[in-house]
């Protein structure tokens, strides 16, 4: 692979040194997610990961097989609707 320099604006090279600061990421990799996906999308992933992060370090989460049972249940609720309403 080529590789090219590139000058950025300061403004730029701000937003992303601190995206990347955010993310645990070099500046170099979150370049690569905002040519990728742009600003505002990866702005918003950081933003939602930190904020599921936060989430889970305050317990408020729910157990794998609680959300498969909730699941398996309200499926086979619409079944039970779909076929007395049939």
């Amino acid at each position: 692979m080529t590789t090219h320099e590139i000058q950025l604006p300061k403004v730029v090279q701000t937003r992303i040194n601190r995206l990347a600061q955010a993310s645990g990421r070099s500046p170099a990799a979150m370049l690569r997610f905002v040519l990728r996906d742009g600003f505002d999308t990866v702005e918003l992933s950081i933003k939602e990961n930190a904020q599921a992060d936060a989430e889970f370090a305050a317990g408020a989460t729910a157990a794998h097989a609680d959300v498969m049972r909730d699941a398996l249940n309200a499926v086979q609720q619409a079944k039970h609707e779909a076929r007395a309403a049939a």
